[in-house]
């Protein structure tokens, strides 16, 4: 998950208790409230949260959804097919973008990690076989309960590797997968655990 910037604003007070590592950034609020463990089985999707886990890596995740436009627009719409023909000429292009994470190793395995992507036949079932093709509901009083790399986080980073992609640690797979909803971590006092826990 994401990790705290602040303490939680007494603003918040008034309003939804939420995970404590939303701050009151509007983008935050938002990615939090409607995006968040929330599980997706859209291809498009978990590819396109796949690369923005790999970017995050020494970051913060505020940092990722404040660029996420313009690396939206400088990966190519996160199109696995046109990803997936870059070279080292659009890496170095890139390179020069200022509007986004320059970092000529995860700009080369956006590339990697599309052709591994396309050389799947199910990707989409890969990822949620590890969590046994349904979510799988914790219930943490608070985030620090939740392990930095749990089981399927191991299965999956092992399954991607052997695939050939790059940038898909366990620490950032257990990321990928609370973002994605294989793994609902929301704390028990947030209130999308009780809308996400059925």
């Amino acid at each position: 998950m994401p990790a705290p910037l602040s303490t939680p604003a007494t603003s918040r007070e008034a309003g939804p208790v939420r995970c404590r590592w939303c701050t009151d950034d509007p983008l935050y609020v938002h990615y939090h409230d409607t995006e968040w463990g929330v599980p997706s089985r859209d291809p498009r999707h978990l590819f396109e949260m796949l690369i923005l886990e790999g970017f995050q890596a020494g970051l913060s995740w505020i940092t990722i959804l404040r660029r996420r436009k313009a690396l939206r627009a400088a990966l190519l719409d996160f199109d696995p097919q046109a990803l997936a023909r870059t070279d080292e000429a659009w890496v170095q292009e890139r390179m020069q973008d200022a509007s986004i994470i320059r970092n000529r190793l995860k700009l080369r395995a956006a590339g990697i990690n599309a052709r591994a992507w396309l050389a799947l036949p199910d990707p989409v079932g890969l990822i949620w076989s590890v969590v046994g093709g349904q979510p799988v509901i914790h219930h943490y009083a608070v985030q620090e309960d939740a392990p930095v790399a749990g089981p399927e986080a191991e299965a999956l980073s092992r399954l991607l590797k052997h695939h050939g992609f790059t940038f898909v640690g366990p620490t950032i797979c257990q990321s990928y997968l609370q973002a994605i909803g294989c793994l609902m971590d929301h704390t028990t006092d947030c209130h999308r655990h009780r809308i996400l826990a059925g």
